[in-house]
């Protein structure tokens, strides 16, 4: 019986993967095709080549299997997916205190994702032959991929040595520049001392960046624009970074005001191959984080992109490299770039990259630890369309950005996009990760169309029970910097943010309603507003303003539906224009609240509350003390960052209801003031 002859489309179809990816298998190789009149043709036969998509090298390479993510949340689940496409038996990871994560074949208990002995120890228990680590954690610390490695086990990164290399900053630093790749006018040396850091500094000028040599994410980070600055700007940057990095070593950098930052993917096999896949434009960025990345890069040209590739390939090569990383780069407006560093991991925002490539960058990193040549040429790589990206965490955009907790009560994802997502509605957020919930990508034929894309997309989510930046994301992307391509690293900080949300008249009509159907009721009874031949009453309170409002028992408010939620706790949930707000049952005041509340938002006094989840780490006024108005009174931290809680006004530390060490919750009192 004749093998049968199939279109690209019809292999894409048989194989569930796009044509774009069955074409590049025909490119590199993977897949045998001939021409039949000038089309391409494959035989059925041959699809057992990919079918399985199991990694397999050359004789002598290593056949994966089974792989252990030893990782969390989305990324846990996004590698789970390409490992499972591929044919490989995926085990998970999970704490003691999380829920198992789906999508895993296997899963093992572990006490902690920085444990790397016990890392090892479920990758033998589970019979796994590869380790994949994702990013954060592990994923880039040079002695737990030796030890995967001294446990004959396939280590899905790059070399430890690579990895050592690069994380050390100053030392990458130096050697991109043997390599003659530009990096800012700075000091990387061994003196630390104080008195050698002024020394440079003065030297170099201001402003000057300060930065940890073990450092990334933004951490420890400190701008120096004035030479008062630069003795609590090190102390604080020493602090932060041995606290996050257990290294307090610094950089010092002439400050480049306004870049844009702009990363390439860099991708090599352990065959002497090596190619670029473009850049990533990540400038939307507040406090040193990404918030929104795209490829293209608004501002970077094919001649540019040529160039800054090639000064990416160079460092990466400089350093042995295999694998998937990025190198990220300062540009200006002139053209001039400057090597920031190197992530030797697969990035966060990777998926933009892979839309406009169509390339499946987990499944390159599997394919390549195992042995096989990447098979890619840098003249096949080509860019189509627009992707951009934004990440969703959970935090309060109107106290700060502080890391907020709580428990999705309520989750609805967009159609249409591809969403990375690490929750499920019922889970519980807490401190003690990451803020980042997920990722909402988006692409078009055009950047216009991949940005209005996103902006449906985040217009139809829905996330109740924790607040979010989503209302935030949604503003961003209308403003006219944002849409006209011109972001800079500074930019979100330049910006007059939105006004804080609040509930108008319908929204409180329509917590009511939730509340009433929801069965929210005091004693049982309609808030004890109820009245003969009358309608029922219900007092909620949000934040600091209490209203008593009817409640109609034959037509209450429908529109709240699939919009609000309520807590066992009896806390109501309601989405105000992208965010969750927080609704309560609310007793008539009683003569003390009603003193505690005039104190409280008085001339009289004022009530310290935590702004955030965190743990106490210093009281600095001890109770029955005089307190200068701005003055520190307790020092929070989260997600390894730090947060003063001031006093506004001059007076009497009256109570003190926290101490050193103590765990609060957001709106926790922690003291008062009498003035």
């Amino acid at each position: 019986m004749p093998d049968e002859e199939l279109t690209p489309r019809q292999v894409a179809d048989a194989l569930g993967v796009t044509v774009r990816t069955v074409q590049r298998w025909v490119a590199d190789g993977r897949l045998p095709a001939t021409r039949v009149g000038g089309r391409l043709r494959v035989s059925r036969s041959s699809l057992t080549r990919v079918e399985s998509g199991e990694p397999r090298g050359p004789a002598g390479a290593p056949a994966l299997h089974t792989l252990l993510i030893a990782n969390r949340g989305e990324i846990a689940r996004r590698v789970a997916r390409t490992a499972r496409r591929l044919g490989l038996r995926v085990v998970g990871v999970h704490t003691p205190d999380e829920r198992p994560p789906d999508g895993m074949d296997a899963l093992e208990a572990i006490p902690g994702y920085l444990d790397g002995e016990a890392l090892l120890a479920a990758a033998r228990r589970a019979g796994a032959d590869a380790v994949h680590p994702g990013y954060g954690f592990l994923s880039e610390n040079a002695a737990f991929a030796q030890a995967v490695l001294d446990a004959g086990l396939v280590w899905v990164g790059p070399p430890p040595a690579a990895i050592a290399a690069m994380g050390d900053k100053a030392a990458a630093r130096r050697t991109a520049a043997e390599h003659g790749v530009p990096v800012l006018p700075g000091y990387d040396g061994a003196d630390q001392s104080d008195a050698a850091l002024r020394r440079e500094a003065e030297r170099i000028g201001l402003p000057l960046l300060i930065k940890p040599a073990a450092g990334g994410g933004g951490k420890g980070m400190r701008v120096i624009r004035s030479s008062e600055q630069l003795a609590e700007g090190l102390s604080a940057a020493r602090r932060e970074a041995d606290r996050s990095f257990g290294d307090d070593r610094m950089i010092l950098e002439r400050l480049l005001d306004g870049p844009r930052h702009v990363e390439i993917q860099v991708l090599f096999d352990a065959h002497g191959g090596g190619v670029h896949l473009g850049e990533r434009d990540c400038s939307a960025q507040r406090r040193n984080q990404k918030v929104v990345e795209e490829s293209p890069g608004p501002a970077v040209t094919p001649q540019l992109r040529e160039r800054m590739g090639a000064a990416a390939l160079a460092v990466a090569r400089a350093v042995g490299y295999v694998n998937a990383g990025t190198v990220e780069f300062l540009l200006a407006n002139d053209g001039s770039f400057h090597f920031l560093e190197m992530n030797t991991r697969l990035q966060v925002e990777h998926p933009v990259t892979e839309l406009v490539t169509g390339r499946d960058l987990v499944a390159d990193q599997l394919r390549v630890a195992a042995g096989d040549p990447l098979g890619l040429t840098q003249d096949a790589v080509r860019l189509t369309g627009h992707a951009i990206e934004a990440r969703l965490y959970a935090e309060d955009p109107e106290a700060g950005f502080l890391p907020a907790t709580g428990q999705i009560l309520q989750l609805r994802w967009p159609d249409g996009c591809r969403v990375d997502a690490g929750i499920d509605q019922g889970d519980r957020v807490t401190d003690r990760f990451d803020p980042m919930l997920a990722k909402v990508i988006a692409a078009g034929r055009t950047r216009d169309e991949a940005l209005g894309r996103l902006r449906a997309a985040l217009d139809a989510t829905r996330i109740l029970g924790v607040r979010t930046n989503l209302r935030f994301l949604r503003w961003l992307l209308e403003q006219p910097v944002m849409r006209d391509g011109e972001m800079r690293t500074d930019t979100i900080g330049s910006l007059q943010l939105p006004d804080p949300v609040a509930p108008g008249d319908d929204d409180w009509r329509r917590a009511a309603g939730a509340a009433a159907d929801a069965g929210l009721l005091p004693d049982g009874t309609w808030g004890g507003g109820w009245r003969l031949n009358a309608e029922p009453t219900l007092r909620l309170r949000h934040a600091d303003e209490e209203r008593q409002l009817r409640v109609p028992v034959a037509s209450r408010p429908a529109d709240h539906e699939g919009a609000a939620t309520v807590q066992m706790t009896g806390t109501l949930h309601l989405d105000v224009e992208g965010q969750s707000l927080e609704f309560s049952l609310a007793e008539p005041p009683t003569v003390d609240e009603a003193v505690r509340h005039a104190a409280a938002h008085g001339e009289g006094g004022a009530v310290l509350s935590a702004p955030m989840p965190g743990r106490v780490i210093a009281v600095r006024a001890q109770q029955g003390e005089a307190v200068e108005a701005h003055a520190t009174v307790v020092v929070l931290e989260a997600m390894k960052m730090e947060h003063a809680v001031v006093t506004p006004i001059a007076g009497v530390l009256v109570r003190l209801a926290v101490a050193e060490g103590q765990q609060v919750q957001r709106g926790e009192v922690l003291a008062e003031v009498s003035a």
